[in-house]
């Protein structure tokens, strides 16, 4: 038997910090998945046999690994409170540190819940590294994607979009992506202390992404209907000019220039391509661009602030064609973005800094219908709405007309050229493998994309350039599993294991 003896707490922090800053390149534009499971591995090894410690320590073990992972993996933040809102770069590090912070918490509270329950059970090695921490682990990720409407980015489950486990993604979501790597991380650590067990373990951890293999060529969904024709709009409109007066028209004259040059069945701009609210488009703006979609026989999809009157507004796309003649397309943004869409209580002094307009919309309705677009119907979501793979799959199975393509609108122009692009492009393929459905990515900066059923970029644009993305996209129909049963099966599957868990520590203790 292999013995670890865990270093001194100190040293222990410090190398969660390290691993977790690792971590990181386990994601876009990385890819490198492996090192998600072998620093995962290292903390649970960590925690495990450092089995003296106090809860409190457990706790700022997985504090301190998930805390480096956040800061530097959202670390883009600072580009929007800095550059685009004119925070001082001090403070601005200051609110990133603080809001990692924040996140890190949901990590620490799953290793101390873990250790409390080895020693209130107690547990076996199995049964701990096995049942209860991928567990938690899990449950841990959910609460960060869900607590103050959720911020799920970086969840761990988005580093396998094009590892073994992606198959798994269309019957339990990102989340139980999330929990199979911490299973086999789990299961590392077991090889590290039962070299008698290495032939079970490692058929056991083979035989996982055999069978992840084998469903990503499960046809969960169907090809239905004929492919469309899309052309997908990035305007690279730099932000510290989108909403400044004096560049107004100028926008409004490049959106109109790149739809006239672009027609297709689906013309599609990024969210807020026109950067003013309807009520102070010039009167014959949209009716132009209306009469361009009823010539050409093209369904245009405009993103901008819509003014609903009083201080009601709202971020959304309007869809224009002969279809949408009479009572053009809306389709308004549900899940907000905190501090960038709304404003939390307490928080209004925090916005004031950064001096960002357009900051407390109304949210729209979270079940919305989809566009249609000759035989396809296009379900539009808005920037950060693809991050709620529960939400997106909870719209295709109540909708009446049951959407064939998914489309993303964005503008992460805040955060200028960095590692929120890939990453973004990384989120929109997870939803792809989620839910069988095609996505299609127009954005002001990047990544503007076309990903197929199969969750494979087909087709995309080089970021920070002006550019019209043409393509052929073919809708499907179907359901798979996770859009049936939404976050119930991961659910389940903790639910399960912590039973197990209980029941064999109770055998332990009985025998």
């Amino acid at each position: 038997m292999f013995s670890f003896h865990s270093p001194p707490f100190r040293s222990s922090i410090l190398l969660a910090l390290l691993a977790g800053g690792l971590n990181v390149f386990s994601f876009a534009p990385y890819h490198l998945w492996p090192l998600q499971i072998i620093s995962l591995a290292l903390i649970f090894c960590l925690s495990y046999s450092a089995s003296a410690w106090t809860l409190r320590r457990q706790w700022m073990l997985g504090w301190a690994y998930s805390f480096s992972w956040m800061f530097w993996g959202v670390r883009w933040l600072m580009v929007a409170m800095t550059d685009a809102g004119g925070m001082p770069w001090l403070l601005a590090l200051a609110a990133v540190a603080l809001f990692a912070a924040y996140l890190a918490l949901y990590a620490g509270l799953a290793l101390s819940l873990a250790h409390y329950l080895r020693k209130r059970w107690p547990l076996s090695l199995v049964a701990s590294l096995l049942f209860v921490l991928p567990s938690l682990w899990s449950l841990s990720e959910l609460l960060r994607g869900w607590i103050f409407t959720g911020f799920p980015w970086l969840v761990s489950g988005y580093a396998h979009t094009a590892s073994p486990l992606a198959g798994y993604a269309a019957v339990f979501g990102v989340y139980g992506l999330g929990w199979l790597n911490a299973l086999i991380a789990g299961a590392v650590v077991l090889l590290m202390l039962k070299k008698t067990w290495w032939p079970a373990l490692l058929a056991c951890v083979a035989c996982l992404f055999l069978v992840g293999i084998g469903l990503r060529v499960v046809a969960w969904t169907q090809p239905s209907g004929n492919q469309i024709s899309v052309s997908l709009l990035q305007g690279n409109v730099a932000q510290d000019i989108k909403f400044d007066p004096e560049h107004v028209n100028d926008s409004l004259r490049l959106y109109h220039d790149m739809i006239l040059t672009a027609p297709a069945d689906l013309v599609a701009t990024p969210e807020t391509a026109l950067p003013v609210l309807s009520s102070q488009l010039p009167p014959d703006y949209l009716p132009m661009l209306n009469a361009f979609a009823q010539d050409t026989d093209s369904h245009l999809v405009i993103g901008l602030g819509v003014y609903d009157g009083g201080d009601k507004y709202t971020n959304s796309v309007l869809g224009l064609s002969r279809q949408h003649a009479v009572r053009g397309y809306r389709y308004d943004k549900h899940h907000l973005v905190p501090f960038g869409e709304f404003v939390p209580f307490g928080f209004k002094w925090f916005v004031n800094l950064m001096q960002i307009p357009l900051g407390d919309f109304f949210a729209g309705n979270v079940l919305q219908e989809a566009m249609q677009i000759k035989d396809q119907w296009v379900l539009p979501n808005i920037c950060y709405e693809d991050l709620f793979g529960e939400e997106i799959a909870h719209q295709l199975s109540a909708a009446s007309h049951s959407p064939s393509i998914l489309l993303n609108v964005s503008n992460i122009a805040w955060y200028g050229d960095s590692i929120s692009i890939p990453q973004h492009l990384q989120i929109s393929q997870m939803r792809v493998l989620e839910t069988g459905r095609p996505m299609l990515r127009s954005t002001n900066t990047g990544a503007t994309a076309v990903i197929d059923a199969q969750g494979i970029v087909t087709a995309q644009l080089k970021p920070l350039t002006k550019d019209i993305l043409r393509a052929k996209v073919q809708g499907t129909n179907g359901l798979t599993p996770y859009v049936r049963w939404g976050n119930a099966g991961i659910l389940a599957l903790i639910i399960l294991s912590l039973l197990a868990a209980y029941f064999v520590s109770r055998k332990n203790v009985q025998s």
